[in-house]
């Protein structure tokens, strides 16, 4: 009885299908392997440091202020601004500081319901009101300015004085630059995020008209 050979013709396509098996099987590896995402460094990234310090700064300094004269850290900040001008609009405060106005607004309420500021009208503006720090206002000012002038000296002792002043200016024209960074971010978001630039548009502009 004769043995029955496949032909070799015909193992040339088992060859082929296995070896685009193999590709496959291959491919499907490669393209399994975890991608790293890209994040942001925070050792490198000045913000961040920045962003720490201040809300750490913030946080301490308002558990203490409350404690010891029952003020938290935006009377502080209010009462800064009216010992060196006198008297202040929310606005002004807004301005200066980045308080929320509606904040700014309250935290004055509370300051004239305890008798630290008075209000009255602006004389540059008669539909505006101003704040006016009473001499009850600048006795709580200069009992506070003690422990803040306290901390900022403990907190700025790992520099020399040459390095504080260095300091001062980076911190100054860091802060100057920052219309800077909100107008490139606009530009960037509006080539980016042309319909998040749109409703943010329109929402300003209903703010505004209310």
């Amino acid at each position: 009885m004769s043995t029955f050979r496949p032909k070799k013709s015909a193992q040339a396509p088992v060859k082929t299908v296995v070896a685009v098996k193999s590709r496959a099987r291959k491919s499907a590896v490669a393209d399994a392997e975890p991608v790293t995402p890209e994040v942001i460094d925070l050792e490198h990234y000045a913000p961040a440091y920045l962003t720490w310090i201040a809300n750490k700064l913030s946080r301490g300094a308002s558990q203490h202020y409350l404690a010891l004269f029952d003020v938290g850290i935006e009377t502080w900040r209010c009462l800064v601004l009216l010992a060196i001008h006198g008297s202040v609009t929310a606005q002004q405060v807004s301005r200066v500081i980045g308080m929320d106005k509606g904040a700014v607004s309250r935290c004055f309420k509370g300051m004239q319901e305890r008798g630290l500021i008075r209000t009255e009208l602006d004389p540059a503006d008669g539909r505006a009101r101003v704040a006016v720090l009473t001499p009850a206002g600048r006795a709580l000012h200069d009992r506070i300015r003690e422990v803040a002038l306290e901390r900022e000296r403990v907190f700025l002792s790992v520099l020399s004085a040459k390095e504080v002043e260095t300091l001062l200016s980076l911190l100054r024209r860091l802060h100057e630059n920052l219309p800077a960074v909100e107008g490139a971010t606009q530009e960037y978001v509006k080539r980016k995020f042309p319909e998040a630039a749109a409703r943010g548009r329109r929402r300003r502009e209903d703010e505004e008209d209310a």
